[in-house]
């Protein structure tokens, strides 16, 4: 994919995700057909099923030799190196309950290497975007995350997956513990959303347990190349995604000057 090539892709992308997001932005607050998705209380609604073919019809339309992976018709298209993940609607539960924070979340990957990101945080009607090696924007505004005063004054993250149980008790112990040793521990339950925060400098850490899919890779990239520093629980820097590329679901991330600070407070639980 040459330089032109990587140019249309964030274009379709961005075009892509605004268009899914004026979809959900118009079925907001309104009458929804909502399901339950899976047997641990996860939703889908119509919207996420239009959204999401609009994505894949328009990716498919300009790159139909990419391989596709969405959140809601699974995989299809050719079988590439290339290969795209859709989250159309990031945050469904939010959505149906009428709490504003959902988005879409779109990524490409090269050989397991994620080279662009784009999340559009619908209800605010804000793009982002990250091109690896180039940089973050919210807009045309490059992203930069910064420490603000010290991690324990600070606002975090946490993020985990649908299969982390109630009786994890991993998962239960690390959470107190970042609850005791840091101001305020947020869970959005969007997670692409919670990943442009992080990105933009709002939030100042992310720590996820157990949680990979279509709505991680494109805030993943977008943090990082905004400065983000993020490694595994053992401290290992986050390069790939997907089966046997080596990436570990469980992630600490955080600008440098408090990476090391977060990745010990999770070191002291899970060791």
């Amino acid at each position: 994919m040459d330089h032109n090539e990587r140019l249309l892709a964030k274009e379709v992308a961005v075009r892509a995700a605004w268009k899914a997001g004026e979809l959900a932005r118009a079925s907001f607050s309104g009458k929804l057909d909502i399901q339950q998705k899976g047997d641990r209380g996860d939703l889908v609604t119509e919207v996420d099923v239009q959204a999401d073919r609009l994505i894949v019809d328009a990716i498919q339309t300009a790159f139909p030799n990419h391989r596709i992976y969405s959140e809601e018709a699974g995989e299809g298209g050719a079988a590439s190196d290339w290969v795209w993940h859709v989250d159309p609607l990031d945050g469904t539960n939010n959505f149906a309950l009428g709490i504003p924070l959902y988005g879409v979340s779109i990524s490409l990957s090269h050989r397991g290497q994620i080279v662009l990101g784009v999340v559009h945080d619908s209800a605010m009607q804000l793009n982002y975007a990250a091109v690896r090696g180039v940089g973050a924007w919210q807009e045309d505004v490059k992203l930069e995350a910064k420490p603000q005063g010290t991690l324990a004054k600070s606002t975090i993250s946490w993020i985990q997956g649908h299969g982390v149980g109630k009786d994890d008790e991993k998962a239960r112990k690390l959470r107190h513990h970042l609850e005791h040793r840091i101001k305020r521990v947020l869970r959005v339950w969007a997670p692409s959303i919670t990943w442009a925060m992080l990105a933009r400098g709002d939030l100042h850490g992310i720590v996820l347990y157990n949680s990979e899919g279509e709505d991680l890779y494109a805030g993943l990239l977008l943090a990082q190349e905004a400065g983000v520093k993020v490694t595994d629980f053992a401290g290992n820097p986050v390069m790939y995604l997907g089966e046997g590329s080596g990436f570990v679901p469980y992630l600490v991330a955080a600008v440098p000057g408090y990476h090391e600070e977060l990745l010990k407070m999770v070191q002291e639980v899970i060791e």
